[in-house]
């Protein structure tokens, strides 16, 4: 997503005094630069208040990204219209109208009553939210850039507009790094937004200012010369070799390539690692960055160079993500970006090699715009449907990878001339053939191959077979969820061994129940495979929360733990968080919060806020049992913070993983695991069955979120 560049420098029948011509060009520089800054500041703060009310799944941030990207488009589309078919005082008039329509009803926090109450396709209700709150003012923001470009080279005419829409770009990544460094942990979501409207107001003020200026300085009969009359956009490219149409295919495949790659990246790692901003806006601030240095100066994009890099790096992005799970995550991190940044580089690159004549630039962005939007449309609302697993994803290394090796063989030179390319060319060209292909591949054969295989909103789903400890399993993404034996269908595995923190918690309870032959009353947020049912005794109640309405089908159809408990057992289906907001108090003697998609960190329910609410539902005596199993976090920091702050009883257990006898490997059945324990009553964990290895809590290294703020860097590295 960017902004677009002015699409001609014409003459004007004056140039106004000196003085006013600064003041003048000072409104117009800081009216494109809030503009851009407000346009890719919004981005992360609706996502964000939007995250919590929609499961906490990356398709939240996807989704947001296909809106911005199609609002994008029709800004520019309204921008390239109007420049070339009104006067510039039918320009100003409607551009003013807009701005009225926009300002006076400005409220971009969404109603509360805009949550969801079921289990129903998240993707239209977050369209509908967006387009209700922050779609008039992001469209109104998206035309700023050529449009005001535009009006500049008309009162400017001997100036050039590229300044300002450097200025423009700065401004774009200023906003994108300022918001997790600055904004978000200094304001509250509330407060960011009153922030912003406040940045929108002023925007409008110098918008204004900059339409009398145009006013002022042409009338309309001058106006009607100087703007391009209707059809005026359609100027013929005279391109070496291809006609227009293949040249604007060509615009419009890179740019979407670039898109696809971007939202598919994003979601492939906030899958394995969290959904949170910063996750959101390193790839977008790596896709601007290459962008302005593309089309800033043709010195930061060597084709000889990045064609083979581009090559080296997708190699590696494809070993990290079949062999590298257990890498730290900073290193998987490095990786990711930089491939990422080698391929923005490579598609930009090759935009801003591929332009035109400053007569058709208006309609080259739009063409990129229609890419970028198209991109988005692929990978929120197509390839949920037609792909089983995140092809898309794959898909994109794949043609990343013809489109590097396209670039280092230079179609131009060495496919024309009679010299042969240099060996070492050659073979590195197969070895990343062959390897592209053979993990891509690899992967989506496995997605295939698996017993069943479920996609929608939340994710990707797959139970598999498992000969090694004859079992079936539940696979989100790379992570294994749920496993159990065929022999052994009653024996709990995993994360909720006899062993476990939450075995243990289950055990005592039903003791001091057992003392005055009451039920015991479990929530559990988060089914998996059921696997916590096997605990299940008459005459327990145990009530289940799941928000993928795919995971109940599987757990069902495929695994026998429901079907197979003594207790009571009921599935409510939806946000467990928002349920349990709706809910009456529960009394439940146990709460257990396990809900993790992929592998990520589902922080909206890691924050104190959520505790306050969970608290509402616990019994005097109860426990809370949180599972904060997690390769690259320790979790426990935000555990302690929860504890310190709401005032509760703490202990942290830790189970060892198992390992096969015979050769020493670890079995999948037994990972090993971290439970927490809280409590509003110390008494309920004081218990030597629950003391047993415990792991001290240290409140000197708490760290503390809300549902305003939670930083993941504060906690890397269990």
């Amino acid at each position: 997503m960017t902004h677009a560049d002015s699409n001609a420098v014409s003459s004007s029948p004056g140039t106004p005094p000196r003085g006013r011509s600064d003041r003048m060009t000072l409104v117009f520089a800081c009216a494109v630069f809030l503009s851009a800054f407000l346009l890719f500041q919004i981005q992360p703060l609706i996502s964000r208040l939007l995250l919590p009310w929609f499961g906490g799944s990356p398709g939240v941030w996807t989704t947001c990204m296909l809106f911005f990207q199609f609002l994008l488009f029709l800004g520019y589309t309204y921008s390239h219209l109007i420049t070339s078919r009104l006067s510039l005082a039918q320009q100003t008039l409607m551009h003013a109208f807009l701005l009225t329509a926009t300002v006076l009803p400005l409220q971009i926090l969404p109603d509360p009553s805009w949550k969801p109450t079921d289990g129903s396709t998240p993707v239209p209700r977050i369209l509908a939210v967006l387009s209700i709150t922050v779609g008039l003012p992001y469209f109104l923001l998206s035309t700023t850039g050529p449009l005001l470009l535009r009006w500049y080279s008309l009162l400017r005419p001997r100036s050039s507009p590229h300044r300002l829409y450097a200025l423009s770009n700065s401004g774009s990544l200023l906003a994108l790094l300022s918001y997790p460094l600055l904004i978000e942990p200094a304001l509250s979501l509330p407060g960011q937004a009153r922030f912003w409207s406040v940045g929108f107001v002023m925007f409008a003020g110098l918008c204004a200012a900059t339409m009398w200026s145009v006013r002022r300085s042409h009338s309309n009969s001058s106006t009607a010369a100087v703007t391009a009359q209707p059809g005026a956009s359609s100027t013929k490219l005279h391109v070496t070799g291809l006609p227009d149409a293949a040249k604007r295919l060509q615009w419009f495949g890179l740019a979407c390539l670039a898109s696809v790659m971007l939202t598919a990246e994003t979601n492939q790692i906030c899958q394995d690692i969290a959904v949170v901003p910063f996750l959101w806006i390193a790839p977008l601030a790596l896709y601007l960055l290459s962008f302005i240095l593309c089309f800033e100066s043709e010195r930061w994009y060597a084709r000889r160079w990045f064609g083979p890099v581009t090559a080296v790096l997708l190699l590696a992005l494809c070993w990290v993500q079949a062999f590298g799970l257990r890498l730290h995550l900073s290193l998987q991190l490095l990786v990711w970006c930089s491939t990422l940044f080698a391929v923005f580089m490579l598609c930009h690159g090759e935009l801003a090699r591929l332009r035109p004549t400053a007569q058709s630039l208006t309609l080259f962005y739009l063409i990129l715009s229609a890419g970028g939007a198209c991109g988005g449309v692929i990978n929120a609302l197509i390839a949920p449907v037609v792909f089983p697993g995140y092809w898309e994803h794959h898909i994109g290394i794949l043609l990343s990878a013809m489109l590097a090796l396209l670039v280092w063989f230079d179609q131009r030179s060495w496919l024309t001339r009679t010299t042969r390319p240099p060996l070492p060319a050659v073979a590195t060209a197969m070895l990343l053939i062959v390897a592209v292909l053979t993990v891509s591949a690899s992967a989506m054969i496995d997605d295939t191959s698996a017993i069943a295989t479920r996609r929608n909103f939340y994710g990707v789903l797959e139970v598999e077979d498992f000969p090694a400890e004859d079992a079936v399993i539940l696979k989100h993404g790379r992570i294994v969820h749920g496993l159990q034996f065929r022999g052994m269908p009653a024996v709990p595995t995993m994360y909720y061994g006899y062993q476990t923190g939450v075995a243990r918690a289950l055990t005592v309870l039903r003791e001091r129940r057992a003392a005055v032959q009451g039920q015991l009353r479990i929530g559990l947020v988060g089914l998996g495979v059921g696997t916590l049912a096997a605990y299940g005794q008459p005459p327990d109640f145990l009530e289940f929360y799941e928000i993928n309405r795919h995971v109940i089908e599987l757990a069902r159809e495929h695994f026998t733990f429901l079907k197979q408990c003594r207790s009571t057992v009921e599935i409510v289906e939806g946000d467990a968080r928002l349920s349990l907001e709706n809910l009456p108090p529960r009394n439940l003697d146990l709460l257990v919060l396990d809900a993790f998609s992929g592998d990520a960190i589902p922080t909206h329910l890691l924050t104190a806020d959520a505790f306050q609410a969970f608290l509402r539902h616990l019994s005097p005596d109860g426990i809370i049992a949180v599972h904060i199993s997690n390769i690259h976090f320790d979790l426990q920091r935000v555990t302690d913070g929860i504890a310190k702050t709401l005032n509760l009883a703490s202990l942290t257990i830790d189970t060892p993983a198992e390992t096969e006898p015979d050769t020493g490997l670890p079995l999948v059945s037994s990972p090993g695991s971290r439970w927490v324990l809280l409590a509003t009553a110390p008494a309920a964990l004081n218990h030597p069955l629950l003391r047993q290895n415990a792991v001290p809590s240290k409140p000197e290294t708490a760290v503390f979120w809300t549902d305003d703020y939670t930083n993941l860097i504060q906690i890397l590295g269990p």
